[in-house]
């Protein structure tokens, strides 16, 4: 009846007509591709966690608010690299002296010394990365390397979170020291159900909870609210999606 999870926006884009088509409901709780809000916007997709271009419009905003005048975008060369690069864009008032789109996929670059090279020399005073997964690792251990730390300051969008960073500090990675991210969800934020999330996830697992972790948890609860709210009738697919379009649940 319901498909839900999807990490990553090009699964979302390449799944979610086969599932939409097949007149189910496809809940996202973390890809959200930008189409998914524009020319393949569904009455049946929903998502918890963000449309992909606002986290990094907030990363603009906090540029401009930083009194940045000019920054290099290094991303990869995906659906949701080429949104945060978009996102960023929109709302950062300053110059951006120069773009890098970077291989993805199984074989994806890992190497960015070129691209940082081309960065330093653009005398962009900042650089704003988006390397989710084990190519944050990469870029970050290659930023401190190259010496970049002192001389540009830095700005990304999941790249520093809650599942990179102990690693981050266990690698002694000083090159992400300073920098600065956006995110929609914290852990300290002050409402009973956060509280209760992060304590029992702390209980549970030893550590701090991710955004991907909350956005699962909000899902489960977005979902429950609305099947409880059709009194377990979800055949009724108008009835369960006006239930979810309310979205009455308690959100972290």
């Amino acid at each position: 009846d319901v498909v839900t999870g999807l990490i990553w926006s090009h699964v979302l884009l390449a799944s979610a007509k086969s599932v939409l088509d097949g007149g189910k409901f496809l809940i996202s709780a973390n890809a959200g591709h930008s189409k998914m809000a524009g020319t393949n916007c569904h009455k049946n997709f929903f998502n918890t966690s963000w449309q992909n271009d606002t986290v990094p419009m907030a990363m603009g905003e906090v540029l401009n608010q930083e009194g940045i005048k000019s920054v290099y975008i290094m991303s990869p060369n995906y659906a949701a690299g080429k949104d945060m690069a978009k996102g960023v864009e929109r709302t950062f008032k300053g110059e951006v002296k120069g773009k890098d789109f970077t291989k993805w996929g199984k074989d994806a670059q890992l190497d960015f010394s070129a691209e940082l090279a081309k960065a330093k020399a653009s005398g962009a005073e900042a650089i704003f990365v988006f390397y989710p997964g084990k190519a944050g690792g990469a870029f970050m251990k290659q930023f401190g390397q190259a010496g970049l730390r002192d001389t540009m300051k830095l700005f990304t969008v999941f790249t520093v979170d809650g599942i990179s960073l102990p690693k981050f500090q266990a690698a002694n990675m000083t090159g992400v020291l300073g920098s600065l991210d956006t995110m929609h969800w914290n852990i300290d934020f002050d409402n009973d159900q956060n509280k209760r999330f992060v304590a029992d996830f702390k209980a549970a697992h030893g550590r701090n909870p991710s955004f991907y972790a909350s956005q699962a948890y909000d899902t489960m609860f977005f979902l429950d609210s609305a099947v409880k709210s059709v009194g377990g009738k979800i055949e009724d697919q108008d009835a369960l999606r006006a239930a979810l379009m309310k979205a009455e649940y308690p959100s972290v």
